[in-house]
């Protein structure tokens, strides 16, 4: 059924002239269908480059409005209009322009895990894998409004000494690890290297031996010369992990004793049924307003 499914999935591609773009968190069957892997920096990139005339975005909601919003004349699809993001969803666009009004002298540096209505409210996107770098180009005496994630935000700030004002979001598959279930993790695999994301919480980041984005740590697991890692991110990324290293062991790190796993539904809600129908339809498909578009393009050019 899977080699079917994969043989359609190619043919309605080509026929449609369509690329499929997908994240590290997806499940492994959907990483290796799609053409380009990547975290959120590498797929806006790609989403620019793409000649194809439809994207679908095997990922979340905010990953393929960023794509329309960078491609507004491509048709952009999302195999499940349901994959939504829990971090995206704590950041509504009339909360945060209430913020704004009680900060009109801030910028607002919004992390690329928001809706198309907070970016077109902000004055540059990041990722986790450039936010450290555009806040340090930004005057040390500017205030700044940081959202939507506050684990990233309070790592900035201590990288950076700075006091951005940060929105009480999070990722929650992120934010479930606790540094007690890491601390276990060392003990049972002490010759193992804690690599984490910096949406993880504070007390996890301080036991990392490297934080950074899920492309950073598939660079450093590559150029490490430790044999094992407990990574603290979703599961998803384990995949890819193995296949570049496969002489080193991974572990991830578990929200609970009895998890085992450390899922994000959303991601996971991606499957080669729903990329078939969605090829076969050309339906969910991504519609903005040409306003937000414009709007939106702004802070994410500047970034990019």
């Amino acid at each position: 059924m899977t080699e079917s499914l994969v043989e359609d999935i190619t043919r309605l591609k080509r026929q449609k002239n369509a690329v499929i773009l997908g994240h590290y968190y997806l499940r492994d069957e959907m990483q290796d269908i799609a053409d380009f892997v990547g975290d959120s920096l590498a797929l806006s990139k790609q989403a620019m480059q793409t000649k194809a005339n439809i994207i679908v975005f095997c990922g979340v909601h905010f990953m393929a409005e960023t794509a329309k919003i960078l491609n507004p004349d491509k048709r952009v699809l999302l195999p499940d209009i349901e994959a939504g993001c829990s971090l995206a969803d704590s950041c509504k666009a009339a909360d945060l322009q209430k913020l704004k009004d009680q900060h009109p002298n801030a910028m607002v540096v919004s992390y690329i895990n928001c809706t198309a209505e907070v970016k077109t409210l902000s004055d540059i996107i990041c990722t986790s894998g450039n936010a450290l770098q555009i806040v340090n180009q930004l005057p040390k005496n500017q205030e700044i409004l940081f959202v939507p994630d506050k684990n990233l935000g309070d790592y900035i700030n201590k990288k950076t000494g700075r006091q951005m004002i940060l929105w009480d979001g999070v990722c929650h598959v992120h934010n479930q690890l606790i540094a007690e279930r890491i601390i276990q993790l060392k003990q049972q695999h002490p010759e193992a290297a804690l690599i984490a994301h910096p949406e993880c919480t504070a007390p996890v980041l301080a036991l990392a031996d490297f934080v950074g984005s899920t492309a950073a740590m598939l660079k450093f697991v590559q150029t490490d010369t430790n044999q094992s890692y407990i990574v603290a991110t979703e599961s998803g990324i384990l995949y890819q992990m193995r296949k570049l290293c496969p002489n080193k062991l991974f572990y991830i790190a578990e929200s609970t004793e009895q998890c085992g796993c450390n899922d994000c539904p959303y991601m996971k809600l991606n499957t080669l049924e729903k990329l078939y129908q969605t090829l076969l339809n050309e339906t969910p498909e991504i519609i903005l307003s040409e306003e937000t578009i414009r709007k939106a393009q702004k802070p994410l050019l500047r970034m990019l």
